[in-house]
């Protein structure tokens, strides 16, 4: 049980990162009727851009900025993630996509295939092909009510600081007589990404842009003909699921053991956020929420439940995808919908 409720909060807070890349699948198949399987390397770009937002404010490179003033650099850092990935989904919309609007539907599927391929070796000349990985960050809050205390590299005697480390913080936890590890960030990584897909769901029921995303999506002739620029819409698609995607990237970033990317970093996030959508119903923005979670715990929660080796967790993932493409294609949320002929 304990062993369970370790992984169920770990799975949470993967889950999120997992629901903010599925968004961005599930939006532009809504307007488009396209598997953009470019989105992962969206979502890459959108870790280099938060890197080499975050690396000179660190002490390696001579600088004390994100210790002394760590909010303002986080912030800072999720900004210049968003944008990175939202200028290049916006490229990728306007260079690869746009002139195929018309063709038949398979055209742009292989093309998206080919544009994460180009995208993977731009990144790879661009950047290098060698393993990067986010700075150690913490942030401490209520000095008065916690101390935490860790033992250094190459010291015997542990160092206390007062307050509670809500990043880079593990934390012996007693909950109903159980022993935990527990990360605060697991929950302020879920918190955010809540945040961001209520405020995206809000965007699109209540703003004259997002009712005018709802009127392309269900017919883009009719809602051109209303005075809707379906151009403009589908650029603010391509953009909104970017800037979740750069976030995402973020938190996965400040996660141990995740904050390590190259530029292939993306294959198989993106992979598991397209089954996130699919298993929510693609196209349906809420269920590509509750498809994300609901694969991250189970991914985590999984084998230990089943008895088999963390390592298999991908099986188990993939595993879900094919169930629900057989017993469910059209998701949880999704619905059948018959196409008029005349």
């Amino acid at each position: 049980m304990q062993q369970i409720i370790q992984q169920f909060v770990f799975g949470l807070s993967q889950g999120s990162v997992y629901a903010l890349i599925a968004l961005g699948y599930t939006l532009v198949y809504g307007i488009l009727l396209m598997i953009n399987f470019a989105h992962s390397e969206v979502y890459m770009m959108g870790a280099y851009g938060g890197f080499f937002a975050i690396y000179p404010m660190t002490e390696a490179a001579g600088s004390t900025f994100l210790k002394d003033h760590t909010l303002l650099a986080l912030v800072i850092v999720f900004i210049c993630a968003m944008m990175s990935s939202l200028v290049t989904a916006v490229l990728l919309e306007r260079i690869a996509y746009r002139p195929l609007r018309n063709a038949p539907r398979l055209v742009p599927l292989i093309t998206a295939i080919g544009a994460s391929i180009t995208l993977q070796e731009l990144a790879n000349r661009l950047f290098g092909a060698s393993t990067r990985r986010f700075p150690d960050v913490s942030y401490y809050i209520l000095p008065q009510s916690f101390e935490t205390c860790r033992t250094l590299p190459r010291q015997t005697q542990p160092v206390c600081t007062p307050g509670l480390d809500i990043i880079g913080g593990l934390y012996d936890v007693n909950f109903l007589g159980l022993s935990l590890k527990i990360r605060p960030f697991s929950f302020i990584a879920f918190f955010i990404a809540v945040v961001l897909m209520f405020s995206l769901w809000r965007f699109i029921r209540n703003t004259k842009t997002g009712k005018s995303m709802r009127a392309v999506a269900e017919d883009k002739t009719t809602a051109q003909l209303m005075g809707i620029n379906v151009d403009r819409v589908i650029v603010i698609t391509f953009a909104l699921g970017a800037m979740l995607a750069g976030a995402g990237a973020v938190l996965a970033g400040f996660f141990p053991g995740n904050n390590l990317f190259t530029p292939y970093m993306g294959f198989l996030p993106g992979i598991k956020a397209f089954t996130a959508a699919v298993l929510g119903g693609i196209g349906n923005v809420p269920g590509a929420m509750f498809g994300g979670l609901f694969l991250g715990i189970v991914e985590a929660v999984g084998p230990g439940l089943l008895g088999l080796d963390n390592q298999l967790q991908d099986v188990i993932a993939f595993g879900l995808l094919v169930s629900i493409l057989i017993f469910r294609p059209t998701g949880i949320f999704g619905e059948v919908v018959a196409d008029k002929k005349v």
